[in-house]
């Protein structure tokens, strides 16, 4: 008896030819959208003793484009106070340009609003911490992991409800 193996398409990391490919997605690109930075109580605001309130702002927005390809923004809006006083208030629009493979209609949704916006995550934290490194806070401001399945299920619920409460009103 000898034994037998399936070809396999060595550019494929050993998946089966002709088998659907797993799906996923690739990043193409990653970018700096829209920055800015007040401190509008400086050099005042340096000088907060403990920690300021914050106030943090996520969206997620995702476009399909004619070639295929997808545009996944990532905006982020921290408000930071001390004794109702403004100490830095940081938007940034971070995005991607992503390619899809393999993915189901159904899916391509939740992997826009939440995949992708994990992965881009990591990155628009240090944008964010680097912007409020150099407006003098020491230490910078260091956002906390986002769940991003948990604000697309939250929407989701709301987006189900509003046909409901408009009925009812």
């Amino acid at each position: 008896m000898t034994d037998t193996t399936t070809p396999t398409d060595a550019s494929s990391n050993g998946a089966v030819q002709g088998a659907p490919p797993a799906p996923g997605f690739r990043i193409l690109v990653q970018y700096v959208r829209d920055l800015s930075f007040e401190n509008p109580k400086a050099p005042e605001s340096l000088r907060v003793e403990g920690k300021p309130a914050i106030d943090l702002g996520v969206e997620m927005n995702a476009q399909g484009r004619p070639d295929g390809l997808f545009e996944v923004d990532l905006k982020l809006s921290i408000k930071a106070t001390a004794e109702n006083t403004p100490v830095f208030h940081v938007e940034l629009v971070y995005g991607g340009l992503f390619q899809l493979t393999g993915v189901a209609e159904k899916d391509i949704e939740p992997m826009l609003l939440i995949e992708c916006p994990r992965y881009l995550f990591p990155f628009a934290r240090e944008v964010v911490a680097k912007a409020t490194a150099d407006g003098g806070f020491y230490p910078p401001f260091m956002m906390d992991p986002i769940d991003f399945a948990g604000i697309y299920t939250q929407r989701q619920a709301q987006i189900a409800r509003a046909p409901n409460e408009v009925g009812q009103a």
